[in-house]
């Protein structure tokens, strides 16, 4: 039962931000022209320049993943959609003020620069270590309402073309692995306690226990923060917590899976070995700064906002609503390759 409520209460949570992530995504099919992502993001652009755009934006690991694949498919290289992919739920404008809030201006300063550095890194090792080919391509060349992308469309079909794709093609190219990555970010929270964390307290181990249990965990910037203070309440360092607040939102199994489909492998590689290496260079970095300097850092305990409000509750059930009608349009299809063919 617990495990259920856990499952619930990461849907419910996570819910409005991938709503608004599909939303923006279909927005930026329809109004940004594909010239300028080339420009901006494509094959020669730099990935640094991703990492910039991403980082002060409010989107969580949730809504970042659709909104990835839309700069990807719009023409954004590899190197610079595995940039953005990290650099935008890693941090943003909403978590670096609840930072500031629960660990003051010195982690509130430290986590968007490290999460820069892990983006850049993340991007050059995929460049380094992958082939850049052409993104997936829809099945016509056609906007997300189905028209041609240079037609002029009154506003009602401009609303009706992001809401088509973005509600409608993205998600049902991701929403498998979502639930996959919810499933494992409930078992996380139902049977690893958190103590088993702060029992270790500092150094690379300790580190590297945030790193395997925040793979699967399914947790944006902003809820992570809270999380990522308890934690060093119980004991733990503040390089450990920076590690925690870097891999948790950027390695979740629903990113790492639409990595690899959307840019390959070899990418997926390179996108979780710059998350990584960078994560825990990062987190010794800083704990070593901290010491050298003689730098606390003081913690209020906070807490992420009531999950069951009217807004998430309602985002929940708009979200559970679109997937099971993908997913019945999937069965639909399913039933009548058969009748097709014979």
């Amino acid at each position: 039962m617990e495990f259920i409520n856990n499952f619930i209460l990461l849907f419910t949570e996570s819910a409005p931000f991938l709503l608004l992530g599909l939303l923006l995504a279909g927005v930026i099919r329809l109004l940004i022209p594909d010239k300028w992502i080339t420009k901006y993001l494509g094959k020669n652009s730099s990935v640094v320049t991703a990492a910039v755009i991403g980082t002060p934006m409010p989107l969580c690991s949730c809504s970042v993943i659709p909104t990835a694949m839309g700069i990807r498919r719009a023409g954004a290289s590899k190197a610079s959609t595995a940039s953005f992919m990290v650099a935008t739920p890693e941090t943003g404008v909403d978590s670096i003020g609840v930072t500031y809030a629960l660990m003051g201006p010195v982690m509130a300063v430290a986590r968007p620069i490290a999460a820069i550095v892990s983006a850049i890194v993340a991007g050059v090792l995929v460049r380094l270590w992958d082939i850049e080919t052409p993104p997936i391509q829809e099945k016509a060349v056609k906007s997300c309402c189905g028209g041609k992308k240079s037609e002029v469309l009154s506003p009602w079909g401009k609303a009706k073309a992001v809401v088509q794709y973005g509600y409608g093609k993205l998600l049902s190219d991701f929403m498998g692995w979502l639930m996959v990555g919810l499933f494992f970010a409930a078992l996380i929270q139902t049977f690893v306690p958190p103590s088993l964390l702060s029992e270790y307290g500092s150094g690379v181990f300790a580190m590297m226990l945030v790193v395997v249990i925040s793979i699967p965990m399914y947790i944006c910037a902003t809820a992570s923060t809270p999380v990522a203070a308890g934690l060093m309440l119980s004991g733990i360092s503040p390089g450990a917590a920076l590690v925690f607040m870097l891999t948790g939102p950027a390695t979740n199994i629903a990113t790492l899976m639409v990595v690899k489909n959307e840019l390959g492998l070899k990418s997926l590689i390179g996108y979780l070995t710059g998350v990584i290496v960078t994560a825990l260079v990062m987190g010794l970095s800083f704990d070593w700064i901290l010491n050298y300097f003689d730098i606390v850092i003081a913690v209020s305990h906070g807490h992420h906002g009531e999950m069951t409000s009217l807004l998430y509750s309602a985002s929940a059930i708009i979200l559970a609503s679109l997937i099971i009608w993908q997913y019945a349009k999937k069965l639909k299809q399913f039933q009548l390759k058969p009748a097709k063919t014979s």
